[in-house]
C-alpha cells in the first residue's frame, strides 16, 4: 500500500492541477466573450467597407459644392459688371479665402519629398521613423511658414490655421486623415527663399538626414496646392459686434 500511496498521491494532484487550468481557461474565454473578443475579419472588412464608402461620398459632395461654388461665382461676377462697391466687396472675399485656405491655389515655390530609411532587417518592415519623428514634420511646416510661404500641403492635404498634425496609432493624422510615408509637401512661395530657410546648416532637412530619412527638393515655376476640403467650426471664439463695443466702452 506504501509503495503506491506515492503514486495514488500524485495522480490525485495531477487531477487537481488539471482542474485548475481548465477553469482559468474556461474564466479566461469567458472574459473574452464579455469584452468582445477577436475581432472577426468578416467584422474588419465590412468598417473598411463602409470607410470606403463614406470617403466617396464625402468626394462626391466636395465635387458638388465646387460646382455650385463655380456657378455663384459666375453669379457673382455678372452682378458685378453692374455694381462697382459689390465688385470691391468680392475682391475682398476673394483674398480672405486665399487666407483661410478654401480656394485651390497655383504659384511657384518647392516640393519637398520625405522617405523613410531603407528598412532594417533587424528593427522589422513595421517600423517608420517618419512616423516615429512625425515633430520634424511640424517643425518642416513651421520653417517654411517663418519664410513666408502662402499655401502649404502634404500629400494632397490642404495645411491651414487650424490642421491638426498628430500621431494616431501607426499613422499620422493630418486634417484627421490617416497618412503615411513617403510625404510630398508643397508650399508656395518664393523658391529660392523657401529652400534656404530650410536648407541651411543644421536646419530642419539636415536634423531630418541626422535620422536617416532621405530627402528631396525642388524648386518650381508652378505647381497647385488643393483647397481645404474639411469644415472649419469654431466652438468657443466668435465676432464682436457693436453692441459689445459699446458694452466695454460702459
Amino acid at each position: 500500500m506504501k509503495k503506491y500511496g506515492g503514486t495514488i498521491l500524485l495522480g490525485i494532484l495531477a487531477i487537481a492541477v488539471g482542474l485548475i487550468i481548465s477553469v482559468q481557461i474556461n474564466t479566461s474565454q469567458g472574459m473574452e466573450s464579455e469584452q468582445g473578443g477577436l475581432v472577426p475579419v468578416s467584422q474588419i472588412r465590412a468598417q473598411e467597407t463602409e470607410l470606403t464608402k463614406l470617403r466617396n461620398e464625402n468626394s462626391q459632395l466636395t465635387q458638388e459644392l465646387i460646382v455650385k461654388e463655380e456657378l455663384l461665382m459666375k453669379l457673382q461676377d455678372d452682378k458685378a459688371k453692374e455694381d462697382d462697391s459689390l465688385q470691391a466687396i468680392l475682391a475682398d472675399q476673394e483674398k480672405y479665402k486665399l487666407a483661410a485656405g478654401v480656394v485651390e491655389v497655383k504659384g511657384p515655390g518647392v516640393i519637398i519629398t520625405l522617405e523613410d530609411p531603407a528598412a532594417d532587417e533587424e528593427i522589422g518592415g513595421s517600423y517608420s521613423e517618419l512616423i516615429y519623428r512625425y515633430d520634424l514634420i511640424l517643425e518642416l511646416v513651421n520653417r517654411l511658414r517663418e519664410a513666408g510661404t502662402e499655401a502649404i500641403s502634404i500629400n494632397g492635404l490642404r495645411v491651414i490655421g487650424t490642421t491638426e498634425i498628430s500621431l494616431a496609432g501607426e499613422n499620422v493624422n493630418i486634417n484627421g486623415t490617416p497618412t503615411s510615408p513617403p510625404y510630398a509637401v508643397k508650399a508656395i512661395g518664393n523658391p529660392d527663399t523657401l529652400e534656404s530657410a530650410i536648407t541651411i546648416r543644421f536646419g530642419i532637412l539636415e536634423q531630418m538626414r541626422s535620422y536617416g530619412i532621405r530627402t528631396d527638393l525642388i524648386k518650381q515655376d508652378e505647381l497647385v496646392i488643393p483647397r481645404y476640403s474639411g469644415a472649419i467650426t469654431f466652438r468657443y471664439a466668435k465676432p464682436v459686434t457693436e453692441a459689445d463695443d459699446e458694452d466695454g466702452e460702459e
